[in-house]
């Protein structure tokens, strides 16, 4: 009787223990698949587990027994008769074999529970807060600064850039090794563009902890503001935001009406920070669908072929939830409502915008600069405020400098300027990339301006702010311009800087 075996070069202990590594290996992948299947509940470490770290297992033990038979090839062509024995005889009541496989057990148990503890750990490590942020940290500083003074300081990075599932995890980690190599070869730009393209969309991200049919109703927002005179006069908006929001069969309303389940939005931007919409298509649940190009007129095939439409979520309006390099106004006159900087000294505001918004190499050079134009103009200018507030101009610079270390880095070109927040349209032109513009519908709608839609100004100025207006008050712009603040954009005139503050 002819008993079938495999060819010689496969009978050696390479090959042997390769075999069994990844014939167990794939057993236990199938097991966890599986249970993947049957449970569609399972957590991170299970699929990083199933298709990480076994995979590895799976991959070396074929390696393991293609390296054995190239070995044994050798040796049979060198005319070495093999020892091996063809047949595998265990006798557990002879104690050298029953030891031999004791060890052999508990050794590769050993093995592979201290390489799955190694891999997790591992995993660990490049999911920190800190491995993103200071493995290199010459480039990833910016963000880094701005991420530990964010709203999302105590949310990890991997959280948000990641999420839950092995699929994006294993995306992350091959980008990754792009953008090592980028630093390893000073490649990368500056600053360093958002990826906008490889975001994760905000339903499996942000929607964990913020969720449309979460918000409802309205939310009073003060925004401090400080004029640029001399007395650097007080000039507060309060007003009530619309936040709105409504979950599927209820009622959708105010500003998270976009992203509501009532209907679905889509838009075209041509450009890469997604500022020039070109096309916004809104499908209501009942089938109705209105579209709205610029001038009404039908987008061309091109632009179609060239940019696909993106639904519309979280992060096209809450572009910097965590990486926010606020502008040299929004600074000041958060530093000066919260005493960080002295309100009694004479023109500080205007003095501090000035020296902020300037161009500087590096920021030592910027750090000298605010000391030295701030005391340069109470000594030229106010020298007895200089000589009675000596302490308050210095707490104001130090203050200054602090501020500026966390928005501004100049080695790697990074300010609010590089990097535009669509949320409100003060700074940036945010919700007029649709609101107001020249996107129409066919027959000539259009999408409404009306600020009330998102919010209700309860209060403004210092006479005025005394007294709460419920009914709401029409905006009134600290410094007379006819009317045209009504008509006008925001960023026609403010850019954040010190053209106009």
């Amino acid at each position: 009787m002819n008993t079938k075996r495999l060819p010689d070069i496969f009978y050696n202990w390479w090959s042997v223990v390769g075999a069994f590594v990844a014939v167990a290996s794939f057993c236990v992948i199938v097991l966890l698949l599986l249970i993947d299947i049957i449970l569609q509940g399972t957590t991170l470490y299970l699929g990083l587990l199933t298709f990480m770290v076994l995979p590895g297992f799976l991959v070396a033990g074929l390696l393991m027994i293609a390296l054995g038979a190239v070995l044994e090839r050798r040796r049979i062509a060198r005319g070495v008769v093999s020892t091996f024995p063809r047949q595998l005889n265990i006798d557990l009541e002879n104690a050298s074999h029953r030891n031999a496989v004791v060890i052999w057990t508990i050794g590769t148990a050993i093995f592979l529970l201290g390489t799955a503890v190694g891999t997790y750990k591992a995993y660990q490590t490049t999911e920190s807060v800190v491995f993103c942020g200071e493995l290199c940290h010459n480039v990833m500083a910016p963000e880094y600064t701005a991420y530990q003074v964010s709203p999302h300081a105590n949310v990890s990075c991997a959280e948000c850039h990641i999420g839950s599932g092995a699929e994006w995890f294993v995306k992350a980690k091959l980008s990754g090794l792009h953008q090592v190599y980028a630093v390893l070869t000073d490649s990368y730009q500056k600053p360093i563009p958002t990826p906008i393209e490889n975001l994760r969309p905000a339903r499996e991200t942000c929607e964990h902890c913020h969720w449309p049919e979460k918000f409802f109703g309205g939310r009073q927002k003060l925004l401090p503001h400080f004029l640029s005179d001399e007395e650097n006069t007080p000039y507060p908006i309060s007003m009530l935001l619309n936040i709105g929001g409504g979950g599927k069969g209820g009622h959708a309303e105010g500003i998270h009406w976009h992203v509501a389940q009532s209907h679905h939005m889509e838009y075209i931007a041509t450009d890469h920070d997604r500022k020039d919409i070109v096309w916004v298509r809104l499908t209501k649940d009942d089938g109705s669908v209105a579209e709205y190009t610029m001038g009404g007129t039908p987008l061309k095939a091109e632009v179609k072929t060239a940019h696909a439409p993106r639904s519309v979520d979280c992060l096209d309006c809450h572009n910097r939830p965590s990486h926010n390099y606020r502008s040299p106004v929004k600074i000041v006159n958060q530093a000066l409502n919260l005493g960080y900087m002295d309100v009694s000294l004479p023109y500080i505001k205007r003095e501090a915008v000035t020296v902020l918004d300037k161009t500087y190499e590096t920021t030592p050079e910027a750090m000298q600069a605010i000391e030295t134009h701030l005391t340069k103009f109470y000594k030229d200018e106010y020298p007895d405020v200089l000589k009675e507030k000596m302490d308050a101009v210095t707490t104001s610079i130090a203050s200054l400098q602090k501020v500026y270390r966390e928005n501004f880095f100049p080695e790697m070109k990074v300010s609010w300027k590089a990097y535009p927040d669509q949320v409100g349209h003060s700074e940036f032109i945010g919700c007029f990339r649709c609101h107001g513009s020249e996107l129409e519908t066919a027959d000539g709608g259009t999408i409404s301006k009306d600020c009330n839609l998102c919010h209700t100004i309860l209060s403004q100025g210092t006479k005025e702010f005394a007294a709460l207006r419920p009914g709401g008050l029409t905006f009134r712009h600290p410094i007379d311009i006819d009317g045209a603040e009504l008509e006008a954009n925001c960023t026609e005139c403010h850019e954040g800087g010190a053209e106009l503050y």
